[in-house]
């Protein structure tokens, strides 16, 4: 679980939260720095926490206690903590005055010179006025109702179910759960289904959140490393026979951050394989609208087996936001999840679910026009790492929104932590990984405009620069927006 703010973080937590901290290089004080500080930019070590002891920093990390103090003097230095004598040290943001807005370093900026590759989102399409108009309108028939649907409104239900049978996946409307997302919809399962402790089964890399929602429940992810071509299904089902995780999180459709899809004849061996194991699995289908391949699509992953809980959401289909998802399972399953659901939340915006209900009355041109999009920055931004770094390597994704690059070395969160500087967010491989590794690996979004996404990957190659070789410069020397 990763650490709340005001809470103090112990040197063993510390140190699997910085995973490689000096990947290979001699340990610095300057790495350390960096990598405490990449630590904050994503989210994982919120400001407010308390940082362990000097003498006990160092003892966890084998470094010794001037190396760490020479660290924590650099942090201080660049406004990424403070120290009071008698208290310790704690982290803290540069300027406090933007809050929010650099918590978690994903967020978007109010500065618009900074470049966000760090969210794989894109805009919303022109449609949404027009469905929105409309929406307007049929709220007059709901506005004299109390306004709580914790099932989801019928007609969007019914258009989502319509949605699964049209894909071969016969789907009736109370097999759905309208949601506050997909991410929502993933936590009221896991709220379901998982209790603290128990093993959750996960593909490595995968989606950060995912595991951020297993780490808040005090689960235990088990990660199953994925290949260059996708998902190794005989490691899969051996971890499945010898771990006996009480869930499987797998994202088959445009597998995030790879863009990989596992095929029928996978599908049907990843079935077989949950089946002997008794083991159910969430299969996240976020990104499913968005296939680059022309092809004809495989089944759902529901139609292999009946150990299947589907989520899916409108937010890279159409619009993050409208803050819409979905669970599509058994009838008595999502009554479950309706019955529990008063835990956490008691329904979804009605007016956001009759503008996605509009929206779906006539999805395809949307969807299609989404495609073209994609494909057309994706061409843009291949076309500029081949000209600005030439030496990254990385799969052409089979649909999703980003290309997942191996930048050659393990520098990746101090790329990440360079790029700041140059105005550009970054989400580096060790925030898709339960374990902090992955630091050969960065996710580059192409849901930008294609200028945008040709000036970014040269501010890229200029922060990919400064950090090889050798080791990282002190890059944030004034606050970042």
């Amino acid at each position: 679980m990763l650490p709340t703010p005001g809470a103090h973080i112990h040197g063993q937590k510390l140190l699997d939260l910085l995973g490689f901290w000096h990947q290979g290089a001699r340990p610095s004080s300057q790495l350390l720095a960096d990598g405490v500080r990449q630590l904050v930019l994503d989210g994982r070590l919120p400001p407010g926490t308390r940082l362990p002891a000097e003498r006990e920093l160092a003892a966890s990390l084998d470094v010794s206690r001037t190396l760490v103090a020479r660290a924590l003097e650099r942090l201080r230095e660049d406004g990424f903590a403070a120290s009071r004598r008698g208290a310790g040290s704690w982290v803290k943001l540069p300027d406090s005055r933007r809050g929010s807005e650099m918590h978690g370093g994903w967020f978007p900026s109010n500065d618009p010179g900074v470049i966000n590759l760090a969210q794989a989102t894109p805009g919303a399409p022109p449609e949404l006025r027009g469905a929105l108009e409309r929406a307007q309108v049929r709220l007059a028939e709901q506005i004299g109702d109390h306004g709580y649907q914790p099932h989801g409104l019928p007609a969007l239900r019914a258009r989502v179910a319509e949605r699964y049978t049209a894909r071969g996946l016969p789907t009736n409307p109370e097999q759905i759960m309208i949601t506050n997302g997909a991410q929502h919809a993933f936590a009221l399962v896991l709220r379901a289904l998982v209790s603290p402790g128990e093993r959750v089964l996960v593909e490595h890399p995968t989606y950060p959140n995912a595991i951020e929602a297993l780490r808040g429940l005090g689960a235990a992810p088990v990660a199953v490393p994925m290949t260059g071509d996708g998902w190794d299904l005989e490691l899969l089902a051996a971890t499945l026979r010898q771990t006996s995780p009480r869930l499987a999180y797998l994202i088959p459709d445009f597998h995030n951050p790879t863009g990989v899809r596992l095929d029928a004849g996978g599908r049907e061996r990843l079935a077989r394989a949950l089946a002997r194991t008794c083991t159910n699995a969430v299969i996240d289908e976020t990104l499913l609208d968005i296939d680059l391949t022309g092809r004809q699509a495989p089944p759902p992953m529901a139609s292999f087996t009946d150990r299947v809980i589907t989520i899916g959401s409108a937010g890279k289909s159409f619009w993050g936001g409208l803050r819409l998802g979905w669970v599509r399972a058994g009838e008595e399953f999502v009554q479950r999840l309706v019955l529990g659901r008063a835990a956490t939340d008691l329904g979804t915006p009605v007016l956001e679910q009759l503008v996605l209900a509009e929206l779906l009355d006539d999805a395809e041109p949307v969807l299609a026009r989404r495609r073209a999009e994609a494909q057309e920055r994706l061409d843009v931004l291949v076309a500029a790492l081949r000209e600005y770094l030439p030496e990254w390597r990385y799969r052409i994704p089979d649909g999703g929104l980003s290309l997942w690059c191996d930048v050659g070395e393990p520098i990746a969160s101090r790329l990440a932590v360079a790029a700041e500087a140059h105005s550009v967010r970054l989400a580096p491989g060790a925030r898709f990984s339960v374990n902090g590794s992955l630091e050969r690996w960065i996710r580059v979004p192409y849901t930008l405009p294609g200028e945008r996404l040709v000036e970014a990957i040269q501010r890229l190659a200029a922060a990919a620069g400064s950090v090889r070789p050798g080791p990282a410069p002190n890059p944030l020397t004034v606050p970042i927006a």
